[in-house]
């Protein structure tokens, strides 16, 4: 992909302005992780963070489209968490044609790697980081942390937790061999050697105590709660703590409402409340 290519597309989905800045928030829009014109995200901070939490949002768009500036992506997240005191990421990543799945993954983990080493310039606690993402963001997260050897050639470590929020890309090798949309075609090929290679519940055959997940899907949807139970169970045997969270609405209205208030948020809220909560004293 040329880099003037890889701008064109951005700039093309980035037509949206920035959402509302709550009081005393900064943003530091557009700073490069990687040498591509796609390799972008916004930071989104508290004037006075210190040792902030930081959650990380990676969107969704059938690995071809979609933008770190979309209302949806950041709206109501940026709403909810930014007077909570947390710092917030939004991430661009490389698309087809110009980059496969997994490659999209590597972006993903080296976005996150660039978190990891910048954000105690921001305010923001390195410890404390949640990568949140929808739809097909929720599968590149799901493979950054399934694909221990992906996420170390990127130099990223694994996060503290994760919110997946309705994937049905969870097993990509049960996708494809089942009736699916010609977009898993174009984005997965037709080589199960490739379906392994992308697919999180594959890759997480082997890893060892993964950080704690929550999968919120669509219980309209029967393959993203098929799928999610699966991981879920997944990494409960690889060690981690992980659940699905089936909600009665719609795969837009999942990201759309996280953020508002109601059950969705409440049910995010808490998971985070309980891995951050300091461990039980001893006897």
């Amino acid at each position: 992909m040329s880099p003037d290519t890889g701008g064109w597309l951005r700039r093309r989905d980035s037509a949206e302005p920035p959402p509302p800045l709550p009081p005393g928030t900064v943003l530091d829009a557009d700073l490069a992780y990687g040498r591509w014109p796609a390799q972008r995200l916004d930071v989104y901070r508290p004037a006075k963070a210190r040792r902030a939490p930081v959650l990380v949002v990676v969107h969704g768009g059938a690995w071809i489209t979609g933008d770190k500036q979309q209302p949806q992506v950041v709206g109501h997240k940026l709403a909810h968490w930014g007077p909570e005191g947390w710092i917030l990421v939004a991430l661009n990543y490389r698309r087809l044609p110009w980059a496969d799945p997994r490659e999209q993954a590597a972006d993903v983990a080296r976005a996150l790697a660039f978190v990891q080493r910048e954000c105690a310039g921001w305010g923001g606690d390195a410890a404390r980081i949640v990568v949140l993402g929808h739809s097909t963001g929720a599968h590149l997260a799901a493979l950054v942390l399934a694909d221990t050897a992906l996420a170390a050639d990127a130099g990223c470590k694994p996060p503290a937790a994760a919110v997946l929020v309705d994937s049905a890309a969870l097993d990509v090798v049960e996708v494809m061999q089942g009736a699916h949309l010609p977009l898993h075609d174009r984005a997965f090929g037709d080589a199960r050697e490739g379906w392994e290679a992308a697919s999180p519940w594959h890759r997480a055959a082997t890893l060892t105590a993964p950080p704690p997940v929550l999968l919120v899907c669509s219980s309209l949807r029967e393959d993203s709660v098929r799928q999610s139970e699966r991981f879920a169970a997944r990494l409960v045997e690889r060690g981690g703590r992980a659940r699905a969270l089936p909600m009665a609405l719609t795969h837009a209205e999942l990201n759309e409402r996280l953020g508002q208030d109601g059950e969705l948020t409440e049910a995010v809220d808490a998971f985070v409340a309980e891995v951050f909560a300091p461990p039980a004293a001893a006897g």
